[in-house]
């Protein structure tokens, strides 16, 4: 799929650092670029029909056809017992795991980002009427819909059919919640398969607050403590759930910032990993998106600060050195894709994007955009700026 970042990279350029308008400040040149990077990805996303998980299926889930199922990424089989249970090597995932149904709701993510974003530049319905044909298969139709539950995700064979650890692969649905709030005023959507699409979510909110998996995801004092919060803001914003919102507003306040965040930025829990350099650069991520979810005019979680100090802006700056020249890194390096990051991270556009700050969004600009590494791809949600700003 074409890159969309060359359009992001023009409307920043004008936004942040220029004097022109970005709905009409464009010359024509400028446009043409626009119009070209927006409607390959487009015409991609337009060609695609609609596969869920439904699509595939795993002989070792304990789960149903409109289960989603995957397995925890660093279990091997034992030498020594080869069919008994796995065993744990940190950082180091297995090839052989089930991984289809994530890779598929990945894919999904990007149809939708990709529509969306060709909808928000040309007010075309006919984005918006292929995104909800796919929106319609995973959220709606009751032969191809993923149950509102991640009951089988990251099971272990013999040990776990699922674990709360797993709620981490839903990510890959916030960009779609992102891209269902940004067309969903269209005059094409059908308000009661939309309504249904917003159901299903709730029923997904209820779930991740309700059952033990989620209380423990909630509970994790790292990245996946983090990336449920984000998930749940993501989700409760589509479905304007102000409860749930505030709740995660004071989570973020309260728990994530000062329990994760050292005095100087750095988030120890990630760097005592077998991957630091990803894991801290994920984290934050996390973090970041959150700020960019929940901030309102009158609480931006971007200008928050702790008691003792920590900030998300510190979390940005402890890491942008790193970002910018990884060979100055002074902790231990990844024990698998070491190579393979750092890519155009959203901290840096969304930090950029609050804070008007040119340095990280010419270091967001100079980087990768996209990637042929599943590991890193599924550890990168945030494919499509453009959608998640005003």
């Amino acid at each position: 799929m074409k890159k969309l970042y060359i359009y992001v990279i023009f409307t920043f350029s004008l936004v942040l650092f220029g004097n022109c308008n970005t709905q009409t400040g464009w010359d024509k040149k400028t446009k043409t670029v626009l119009n070209n990077v927006i409607i390959q990805n487009a015409e991609w996303a337009m060609q695609q029909e609609p596969i869920t998980i439904t699509g595939f299926s795993c002989e070792r889930s304990a789960g149903g056809l409109h289960d989603f199922y995957s397995e925890g990424d660093y279990w091997w089989p034992d030498p020594s017992n080869p069919n008994g249970p796995y065993i744990r090597r940190d950082g180091e995932t297995n090839p052989e795991n089930f991984v289809e149904h994530r890779l598929v709701m990945i894919r999904f993510s990007k149809i939708i980002g990709a529509l969306t974003s060709a909808y928000i530049i040309t007010g075309n319905e006919s984005y918006v009427q292929h995104a909800f044909k796919h929106i319609n298969a995973w959220f709606v139709d009751a032969d191809t819909k993923m149950n509102p539950n991640l009951l089988y995700a990251q099971a272990i064979k013999g040990i776990t059919q699922g674990r709360g650890i797993g709620i981490i692969d839903t990510i890959h649905l916030m960009e779609v919640a992102q891209g269902i709030i940004r067309m969903q005023k269209a005059d094409c959507v059908n308000k009661e398969e939309l309504t249904k699409a917003k159901g299903w979510f709730s029923e997904y909110l209820r779930w991740l607050q309700t059952h033990p998996n989620g209380i423990d995801e909630m509970n994790a004092q790292n990245n996946h403590g983090t990336c449920w919060v984000m998930q749940v803001a993501s989700f409760a914003k589509l479905t304007e759930n102000k409860e749930i919102l505030d709740f995660c507003k004071t989570r973020y306040k309260n728990i994530l910032l000062p329990n994760q965040m050292a005095d100087d930025g750095s988030f120890p829990k990630e760097l005592a990993r077998t991957k630091p350099y990803g894991y801290a650069l994920f984290n934050l991520d996390a973090m970041t998106t959150i700020c960019q979810i929940l901030s309102t005019h009158d609480d931006n979680l971007w200008e928050y600060s702790t008691p003792k100090g920590q900030n998300i802006k510190k979390g940005i700056d402890f890491m942008y050195p790193y970002i910018k020249n990884k060979s100055t890194w002074k902790y231990p390096q990844d024990v698998m894709y070491w190579n393979d990051w750092p890519m155009a991270q959203p901290a840096l556009i969304f930090g950029a994007y609050a804070y008007k700050n040119k340095d990280y969004f010419d270091l967001w600009e100079s980087l990768p955009h996209a990637t042929d590494v599943d590991e890193v791809e599924r550890n990168l949600p945030i494919r499509n700026p453009l959608i998640w700003l005003n």
